[in-house]
C-alpha cells in the first residue's frame, strides 16, 4: 500500500469537498491516491487517460487550515494525454486529469461535483409559501405615437411618453443595449410594443429591461439565490405568478480554499490574489448554476432581470470582490451593513445585461444578510411567543424574540454537522447514511441511506442499494448516530466511546489509544467499512456546543431561562430530528412538539424579497432594529461552551427531555475509577 511509508518522506495530498488526506510517495497518481483513501472520484476507463471523467482542479499557494503550502511543482508536469483531450473536448483552464496528474509535493485537490462518482443532492429547496406579489420588474403593453415630422421627436422620447400617459410611470430611463435594439422592435410591432420595467427603488429610477414587438405572451424571472459557506442554491421564480419553475443548487467552489469561513479569511491574508480567486471562483460557479437552472427550466437567461442574494459577511465580501480582511479580527467591521444595489454586469453575472441585483442587509459582522432573510421568512419580530430560530450550517446563525424585541448572533459550528472531518462522513448524496437506530440492548445498528426507503435489516435492502451502496454517513446521520450511541450506553455524557466490557458489544473496537464503534463493514465484498470514531464524537461535540451555547448567550441576553418554542431553519436544519438535537444538546430543552423545521429560511426570505419589493423595505427596517450579540467578546460564551460539551450538558438539567428518553449514567474515563459514578472524575492523591 503506498500509505505503508515513511510518513515524514512523503508528500500529504488532501481532498476537498470531503477533507480526507494521507501521504503518499512521490509519482502516485491522484486518481491512485483517493481511491486508497476513499476519495469519491470518477473513472470509466480505469486511469487509461481516455475517458477524462477523473478531473480535478488543484489548489495553489497556503493554507493554513491544512497546514500546507502548494508550489507550483506539486504536480507532475501537463502531458500529452491532457493536451491532447483538452485540445479535442475541451477542459476548464486549471482543471487536470486525476489518472495523469502524479504527486510531487504537498497538494490540496478539489474534486469537482461532476467528477464525483455520487453527484452531490443540495438540500435547499424552496418552500411552500404564500407571498404577496409585488415584484420589482412588470411587464406594460403600450401602444406608442408613430414619428411624425412635424412634431419632431425620438422613437425613446415617444415609448417613455406612452408609459407615463398609459402607465402613470414618470422618469423612465433605459440603458444603451435598450437604444440598440429600440427601433425594429418598434416598427416591427407597428407601434405597440409590451415593455419590461424595472419600477425603481430609493436608490435608482425606474428603468426599461426589455422590449417585445405587439404583445408579449410570455413572462420575465428572477433569481432567488442563498449563497452558504458550502452550498449555493438559488430558486428561479416567474415574476408574474410568483411560481417556483426551477431550484438547483451547486458546491461553493470556494471549498477549495476552506471548509468555513475562517481559512477562508486566512487565505486572503496568506495569499497576495486570494481574495480576488475566491471571488472569481464563486462568481464562476454562480454563473455555471445559472445556466443550469435555465436549461433546466427552458428558460432564455436574458429573460432572468431581477436577483436577490443573501449571505453570510465573508461571503457577502468576497462575493461582491471586497478583501474580507477586517471580518477576520475585532471588532469585525463590514465594509457595507446596508441592502445593496446593483446591475448584473457589476458581478459579471451572465443574465441579462441589465438586470437588478438587490442584496439585503447584513445585522453585524458574522450575523449578515442570510440571517436578515431568516428574519423576513420566520419574522420573530412579530411573533406572540419567545421563539429561537436557528438556521443551522457552517456558521450558524441564530435569532430570539419575540414582539418586544430581537437578539441575533452567529456561532462557527464548524463544518462537522455536514460530513465534514468526519472519518466516514460525507456531503448527503445516495448511498449516505441519513437515519439510524440503535437497540439499546442488544447495541446493533440499523440505517437508511440517501436514495432508499427500506432499513438496512429488511428484507430487500442489499438489492435496492446496488446501484449505489453504502458510501459513509451525511450530516444528519452522524447526528442521529452520535445520540443513539449515547441512547445505548456505547458513549458517555463526557464524549468517550467504551470498550467491549464496557458497553456490552463487540462493535466498539480498539483504534489507537480510543474505541470506535462499527457501524457496517462491507470489506468482504470489496465496499466500505464504516465506523464513529472518538474523534468524530468530539467534532459533533465542538459543534454542537458551539449552536448551544449562542443560543444560550442570547437567552441569559434576554433574561429567560427557557423558550416557547425552537424554529430550526436551514437546507441541513430540516433534515434534523428533534429529538436526537436535543440528546446531544444542540438546542435548549423544549416540547418536541414546540420544535418545528423551516426548511430552508434564508432561501424562502430571498424569494419573499424578490416576489415582493415592498418586504425589501421592511427587512431593512427589521434588521437596524435587531440587537447584535457578539460571541467573541461574550465571557459566558466559553463558560456555556465548556459545559454545553458534554451530552446533553454537564449543568443543564434538561427535565423535558429526561421524561422522554432515559440516558445512561455509566462513565467510560479509565482515570475515573467505578465506570457508574455519573462522569465524575476522582482526584488523584498527591
Amino acid at each position: 500500500m503506498f500509505m505503508n511509508t515513511d510518513p515524514s518522506q512523503d508528500p500529504l495530498v488532501v481532498f476537498t469537498p470531503s477533507g480526507k488526506r494521507g501521504r503518499f510517495p512521490k509519482g502516485t497518481p491522484i486518481l491512485t491516491a483517493a481511491r486508497q483513501l476513499g476519495v469519491d472520484l470518477d473513472s470509466v476507463c480505469g486511469g487509461r487517460g481516455i475517458c477524462s471523467k477523473c478531473q480535478i482542479s488543484p489548489g495553489y499557494g497556503q493554507f493554513s487550515k491544512h497546514g500546507v503550502t502548494v508550489h507550483a511543482d506539486a504536480l507532475s508536469e501537463w502531458n500529452s494525454v491532457e493536451e491532447r483531450y483538452k485540445s479535442k473536448r475541451g477542459m476548464l483552464d486549471g482543471r487536470r486529469l486525476g489518472c495523469q496528474a502524479m504527486v510531487q509535493g504537498d497538494v490540496v485537490i478539489d474534486v469537482p461535483p461532476e467528477s464525483q462518482v455520487h453527484k452531490q443532492v443540495v438540500r435547499k429547496r424552496a418552500e411552500a409559501r404564500d407571498i404577496t406579489m409585488n415584484p420589482s420588474t412588470k411587464l406594460y403593453y403600450v401602444e406608442v405615437q408613430q414619428p411624425d415630422m412635424h412634431d419632431p421627436s425620438g422613437d425613446l422620447e415617444r415609448l417613455r411618453d406612452a408609459l407615463r400617459e398609459q402607465w402613470a410611470l414618470e422618469n423612465v430611463h433605459a440603458d444603451l443595449h435598450i437604444l440598440q435594439t429600440m427601433q425594429p422592435i418598434l416598427r416591427k410591432g407597428d407601434w405597440k410594443v409590451t415593455v419590461a420595467v424595472h419600477l425603481g427603488d430609493r436608490e435608482n429610477a425606474p428603468r426599461i429591461m426589455h422590449i417585445w414587438p405587439g404583445y408579449y405572451e410570455g413572462s420575465v424571472y428572477g433569481l432567488a439565490v442563498d449563497l452558504g459557506s458550502t452550498t449555493i442554491a438559488a430558486h428561479l421564480c416567474d415574476l408574474q405568478s410568483g411560481l417556483v419553475v426551477a431550484s438547483s443548487g451547486i458546491m461553493n467552489p470556494q471549498i477549495r480554499f476552506g471548509e468555513d469561513l475562517m481559512s477562508r479569511v486566512s487565505y486572503s491574508m496568506m495569499n497576495a490574489n486570494g481574495a480576488q480567486e475566491m471571488t472569481a471562483a464563486v462568481r464562476e460557479g454562480m454563473n455555471a448554476l445559472f445556466t443550469q437552472i435555465s436549461t433546466e427550466a427552458h428558460i432564455d437567461k436574458a429573460l432572468i432581470v431581477d436577483a436577490v442574494f443573501v449571505c453570510n459577511p465573508v461571503m457577502h465580501h468576497l462575493f461582491l470582490g471586497i478583501d474580507p480582511f477586517e471580518l477576520g479580527q475585532a471588532p469585525f467591521a463590514l465594509a457595507t451593513s446596508n441592502a445593496l444595489r446593483l446591475r448584473a454586469d457589476d458581478l459579471h453575472l451572465n443574465i441579462h445585461p441589465s438586470a437588478r441585483v438587490y442584496l439585503l442587509p447584513c445585522i453585524a459582522g458574522h450575523v449578515g444578510a442570510d440571517a436578515a432573510a431568516v428574519a423576513l421568512s420566520e419574522a420573530p419580530d412579530k411573533s406572540e411567543d419567545l421563539v429561537l430560530v436557528v438556521d443551522v450550517g457552517t456558521n450558524a446563525e441564530i435569532l430570539l424574540g419575540n414582539r418586544e424585541k430581537v437578539l441575533a448572533c452567529s456561532s462557527p459550528t464548524g463544518p462537522a454537522f455536514e460530513g465534514a472531518q468526519i472519518s466516514s462522513g460525507q456531503r448527503a448524496a445516495p448511498g449516505a447514511i441519513e437515519r439510524v437506530e440503535i437497540d439499546p440492548v442488544t447495541k446493533e445498528p440499523r440505517f437508511r441511506v440517501i436514495g432508499c426507503e427500506l432499513w438496512s435489516d429488511e428484507d430487500g435492502f442489499d438489492e435496492a442499494i446496488a446501484d449505489s451502496g453504502v458510501t459513509g454517513i451525511c450530516g444528519s446521520g452522524i447526528i442521529e448516530m452520535v445520540a443513539e450511541m449515547r441512547m445505548a450506553g456505547i458513549v458517555d455524557a463526557p464524549g468517550l466511546i467504551g470498550n467491549p466490557e464496557q458497553t456490552g458489544t463487540d462493535r466498539c473496537i480498539l483504534d489507537g489509544r480510543t474505541y470506535s464503534y462499527l457501524v457496517y463493514d462491507a470489506t468482504d465484498r470489496g465496499g466500505p467499512r464504516i465506523t464513529v470514531t472518538n474523534r468524530d464524537v468530539r467534532e459533533i461535540q465542538m459543534a454542537k456546543a458551539a449552536l448551544y451555547s449562542g443560543a444560550r448567550l442570547l437567552m441569559d441576553k434576554f433574561g429567560v431561562d427557557k423558550v416557547d418554542r425552537i424554529v430550526l431553519a436551514g437546507a441541513f436544519g430540516a433534515h434534523i430530528s428533534p429529538k436526537h438535537a436535543m440528546v446531544l444538546g444542540m438546542i435548549p430543552d423544549a416540547p418536541l412538539d414546540k420544535v418545528t423545521s423551516a426548511g430552508n429560511a434564508a432561501g424562502t426570505g430571498a424569494r419573499i424579497a424578490l416576489l415582493n419589493r415592498e418586504a425589501r423595505m421592511e427587512i431593512e427596517e427589521t434588521v437596524r432594529a435587531i440587537h447584535k450579540v457578539e460571541t467573541a467578546i461574550e465571557p459566558r460564551f466559553q463558560e456555556h461552551f465548556v459545559n454545553a460539551s458534554a451530552m446533553p450538558n454537564s449543568v443543564e438539567p434538561f427535565p423535558i427531555l429526561n421524561s422522554i428518553v432515559h440516558l445512561p449514567t455509566a462513565t467510560f474515563n479509565t482515570g475515573g475509577g467505578d465506570k457508574t459514578d455519573g462522569g465524575r472524575r476522582r482526584r488523584r492523591r498527591g
